[in-house]
């Protein structure tokens, strides 16, 4: 998660996925995020770029995660899981982002 607050106030060229669903969304979001929720990822993945990291975010984590599974199986060896997910980051990073 600090890695990924590194790489932003960085400007690292890098895809922040959110696999949550619109109403979650809805509550709390960070505004760079491309949106895809995970029922969703097989039939749109060609919308992300296999050359570019890819950061994977859901509410927790647990769903992030079997994204990223799933991206780094079928060709995006770059994606990676945020750990703790949005909850973290406001938690940790940015209270500013609504908890639920």
């Amino acid at each position: 998660m600090f890695d990924l607050k590194r790489r932003r106030d960085a400007d690292e060229k890098l895809v922040l996925l959110d696999v949550r669903e619109p109403f979650e969304i809805a509550t709390a979001a960070l505004p760079d995020a491309t949106l895809i929720p995970m029922g969703e990822i097989p039939a749109r993945v060609g919308e992300l770029p296999p050359q570019t990291p890819i950061v994977v975010m859901c509410h927790a984590g647990s769903r992030s995660a079997r994204v990223t599974q799933y991206l780094n199986d079928n060709g995006y060896p770059d994606a990676v899981n945020l750990a703790g997910g949005i909850d973290a980051w406001s938690e940790s990073i940015d209270p500013g982002v609504p908890r639920y």
